[in-house]
């Protein structure tokens, strides 16, 4: 499969073109989130009030960076495991959130909302946190300051290298090798 640049925000008609297991060059903004922040978050969309950045084609970052070192826009910048976010990504999902990025599986719930509202899901290498770190520009804290390195940021990527795990028609790439491992035995 040919590697697929996608830049944000995320169109439908982009996120159609995508399969698990491929690989994907991500530009643009990304939002980081871990699981304080998505605490945050539903109780915003709860009380009806406006969240710090339109999910709207938005791709959410599984991560909390260390701090920028000297001459870097951020620290290591590896991915948090995504199942932890699980119970907040339907929601999150419905209000037009359209990628995630992390490591691991979801749950099932999260990926029928993956098919259901036309998003997907990416991860990450995880343990490659310094080499990312360098594919980001710019980063700022935008909300929730005090929760320190789970604070929201607004990140400004360059070719940020991904790949497909949970597709907008429901392919999944963990069940994919999954079933292929147990046919060869």
């Amino acid at each position: 499969m040919p590697i697929v640049t996608l830049t944000t925000p995320l169109k439908t008609t982009a996120l159609r073109q995508l399969h698990p297991g491929q690989e994907v060059l991500l530009s643009g903004t990304v939002y980081t989130a871990r699981d304080a922040a998505h605490r945050r978050l539903a109780q915003l969309l709860d009380g009806r009030r406006p969240l710090p950045f339109d999910l709207r084609g938005a791709v959410i970052y599984y991560a909390g960076p260390t701090p920028a070192p000297k001459g870097r826009a951020i620290g290591s910048i590896g991915p948090t495991t995504s199942y932890r976010m699980d119970a907040y990504t339907p929601r999150l999902l419905a209000a037009g959130l359209a990628g995630m990025i992390g490591k691991g599986q979801r749950s099932p719930g999260v990926v029928a909302a993956i098919r259901k509202h036309r998003a997907a899901y990416f991860a990450a290498l995880g343990g490659a946190g310094a080499y990312l770190s360098a594919r980001i520009v710019s980063a700022r804290v935008i909300a929730f300051p005090e929760l320190g390195t789970e604070a929201v940021r607004q990140l400004e990527v360059r070719d940020f290298p991904l790949t497909v795990i949970n597709d907008p028609s429901g392919g999944d790439f963990y069940l994919d090798v999954m079933k292929r491992s147990k046919a060869c035995k």
